[in-house]
């Protein structure tokens, strides 16, 4: 298994000098929730943006990272505004592995629990039960990506 770590809200900390949220180009918030398991977990970055700035350019550089990778799971980090267009762009490529998106709507650095949370959903499905396919883990859903979205009004994830 492994964690493709894209940016998104998930990994957005305070920059006080630009007094603004920034998404770091690094991979802190993921290794730091995976410090509390004991498990041996990979991470990749690429990318580091939030999602709304994502095009295919980027999106096909995440399913090369995901066909390239040697990983039958792959947990894949990523904004929520556009969570489900990559999910779609990925699952057209790759068939035969089990690929996880998840994110936050809050960032890690401003509340821990919700990322935390999302991201052991994630990996729960990942390493327990690795159907190929391209899924959505989040606000306690795990569903296939077209059977799952992200209610703007509400900011929540619901099944269809």
């Amino acid at each position: 298994m492994i964690i493709l770590n894209t940016g998104g809200t998930f990994n957005k900390i305070y920059d006080p000098i630009a007094g603004r949220l920034i998404v770091p180009k690094h991979n802190r918030a993921v290794k730091e929730i995976l410090q509390t398991l004991h498990l041996d977990i990979a991470v990749k970055g690429l990318i580091y943006k939030d999602s709304l700035a994502f095009d295919d350019n980027d999106r096909e550089a995440l399913t090369m990272a995901i066909k390239s990778s040697k990983a039958q799971s792959v947990v894949v980090v990523h904004g929520t505004d556009t969570m489900a267009l990559s999910a779609a762009y990925v699952a057209k490529s790759v068939k035969e592995k089990c690929i996880v998106f998840t994110g936050a709507m809050v960032p890690y650095s401003i509340d821990k629990t919700e990322a935390s949370a999302n991201l052991m959903l994630a990996i729960t499905k990942a390493i327990y039960y690795p159907s190929a396919g391209v899924f959505i883990a989040m606000h306690g859903l795990i569903a296939e990506y077209t059977k799952i979205y992200k209610d703007q009004k509400r900011g929540v994830f619901c099944l269809k």
